[in-house]
């Protein structure tokens, strides 16, 4: 099979995988969004104490609807972000194989394989992103031109968000994978993970990820939202943002929306690696790729 039929794989399996776990979990993802950018400033949005809070409230107060706000930019960013994240990610752990000469790689390649696939993914998707945040923010008022890359370096540092993650799911990939990948180096990467395996594995790489880089995600959305509906303080730049809120609300203000943010990632990390592998076996077993 030549590289470009491979790549055509993972992205087909990437993007699946992305749009299905949006699909099953936006709901926490709107209020994650809008508890991170909770400062104590009165704006357009509510004060929520807390996930449980903030779902019944936006239910009560805006409809079921509202929780699946931005829902389309979401699905759209998603289906490119893990189509072009995992093809660009796969394509760079080929590279390295190749000037190695070594089917198996550690885990600092596997670091700047996913870093790579980050940066590039970033640059692309940041505008569907800025959109997506803005539309789960607003209430009544009409999203306005946005500043599309608004959010970018803290966006850029969040790479390191993928890179992390995919380093652990590798890493425990080898430990699942047990003697087949010590014995036989050749076939690295040809074990399939069972359901169980990749779900678990995806969900703790995630989970690893998201403790050591959340605060780039506060630091982002609360850049990202519109400075119209957030008087008295404002965020114009990532270091901006992080000065204000530790001087205002320190540490804790930069782990606002951890919990629905952990509810909602691990079980949708571990529905991207789930469907993705089982994808990827799919196209392997059954589609006949022509010569």
């Amino acid at each position: 099979m030549s590289d470009s039929q491979q790549s055509w794989k993972h992205a087909v399996a990437g993007c699946t995988a992305g749009l299905t776990s949006v699909l099953a979990l936006h709901p926490l993802d709107v209020v994650k969004t809008r508890l991170q950018v909770q400062d104590g400033v009165a704006g357009a949005l509510p004060i929520y104490y807390g996930t449980r809070d903030a779902l019944f409230r936006i239910v009560q107060d805006e409809g079921w609807r509202a929780l699946y706000a931005g829902i389309s930019p979401a699905l759209l960013g998603a289906g490119l972000s893990w189509g072009i994240y995992f093809t660009a990610y796969n394509n760079a752990k080929m590279r390295w194989q190749g000037l190695r000469n070594e089917a198996s790689l550690p885990a600092p390649l596997h670091l700047l394989s996913a870093a790579e696939a980050g940066c590039m993914v970033c640059l692309l998707t940041n505008p569907i992103w800025v959109i997506k945040t803005r539309l789960q923010l607003q209430r009544v008022s009409t999203l306005k031109t946005a500043g599309f890359y608004r959010g970018l370096f803290p966006s850029l540092l969040l790479v390191s968000h993928g890179a992390i993650q995919f380093m652990v799911y590798e890493e425990l990939k080898k430990v699942a994978s047990g003697p087949l990948m010590r014995e036989d180096l050749n076939n690295v990467g040809k074990h399939s993970l069972t359901a169980l395996e990749a779900s678990v594995i995806g969900a703790v790489s995630k989970l690893a990820a998201s403790i050591v880089t959340y605060p780039s995600q506060v630091v982002r959305a609360r850049i990202q939202q519109r400075q119209d509906q957030f008087r008295g303080v404002r965020y114009d730049s990532g270091w901006c943002t992080l000065r204000v809120t530790m001087r205002r609300e320190g540490v804790r203000g930069l782990y606002k929306g951890l919990l629905p943010n952990v509810l909602r990632v691990m079980p949708q990390s571990a529905i991207t690696f789930l469907i993705y592998e089982k994808v990827m076996q799919l196209l392997d077993n059954h589609i006949q790729w022509p010569s």
